[in-house]
């Protein structure tokens, strides 16, 4: 059952190869993949990949209680996004990027390991599935971390559901909007990030919300829409009970790279390595990358992991 929205023209295809942002409307916009820039290969240093919230033990506020008035936000875990998000009100970020301290790039590995990571954007022109890869990593038994934007799952439920019930795939959170994370609005790549505390929170508790009611578990991990953050938000992304995940490895560029570009990406991988590429673009050169690359390092020894 695990497979069933997976054509059986796309596993031919994919054997025949191996062979071979809830946001504001500020964030309407932001319907592209992540990232889109031409950013290859980052040389990217481990990032509390055991305890990652540990290292903002001395320096997060504590979160301030709800007003009165405010509405009973509060998980089962216990996470208040309201008072999460009333904590950071009037702060000022300090950096703004795709690695920083708080942000996994790299985890600590058991031999040559390295995580593949694939994100799904959703929005229009970005709603379909790269069948021909995802067959491929089925067929392979090939473990992998899907981050499913809110819109993506929306545009077809049973489809991500079936992705969610296969053990092969994690499941992690990319947004309900798909915008970058601040609490500035600052933009990356012409789209506008979440403009304050509150909108930040939204954008990661309106999918975290959703991705429990899909899978029946709080997903572990956040990617932000085009995977830049400020500090702030980084912080929020920890107290709201989720790890922001980038990449060292930029495979795809957003699913602009074509095949042998992916190919030189991933031939650079090193143990602890997480790669970033796109599962919802069919037209494009990663999934022929990909299923060159990835037979590759296997043969040179390498094990795919999911996240710690």
């Amino acid at each position: 059952m695990f497979d069933r929205v997976i054509s059986r023209r796309g596993l031919l295809v994919a054997g025949a190869m191996t062979a071979a942002g809830l946001a504001s409307a500020a964030c309407a916009e932001a319907w592209g993949s992540s990232p889109t820039s031409a950013v290859t290969r980052q040389q990217l240093p481990v990032t509390a990949a055991q305890d990652p919230a540990a290292m903002f033990a001395a320096t997060t506020n504590t979160p301030a209680a709800a007003p009165a008035n405010a509405p009973a936000a509060q998980s089962a875990s216990g996470v208040q996004p309201t008072a999460v998000a009333a904590a950071h009100t009037g702060q000022r970020p300090a950096a703004w990027a795709m690695a920083m301290p708080g942000i996994i790039t790299t985890f600590v590995p058991a031999g040559r390991q390295m995580a593949l990571t694939f994100d799904a954007c959703g929005g229009p022109g970005n709603d379909e599935m790269n069948e021909v890869l995802m067959n491929f990593l089925i067929s392979q038994r090939i473990p992998a971390t899907l981050f499913l934007n809110e819109r993506w799952i929306d545009a077809d439920p049973a489809r991500a559901e079936s992705l969610a019930n296969n053990p092969l795939f994690e499941i992690g959170n990319h947004g309900t909007r798909h915008c970058p994370l601040s609490v500035t609005g600052r933009s990356v790549y012409n789209i506008r990030g979440t403009a304050s505390p509150q909108q930040a929170v939204d954008e990661v508790w309106g999918n975290h919300e959703r991705l429990i009611r899909l899978t029946g578990r709080a997903p572990r991990f956040f990617r932000t829409g085009t995977a830049h953050y400020d500090d702030i938000a980084v912080k929020i992304v920890h107290e709201l009970g989720e790890t922001p995940v980038g990449f060292s490895i930029n495979a795809d560029a957003g699913a602009t790279f074509g095949s042998a570009q992916i190919q030189r990406e991933m031939a650079a991988a090193v143990p602890g390595a997480i790669s970033i590429a796109h599962m919802h673009r069919p037209k494009s050169g990663t999934a022929p990358g990909m299923l060159a690359a990835i037979p590759r390092l296997r043969s040179a020894g390498y094990e795919f992991v999911h996240l710690p």
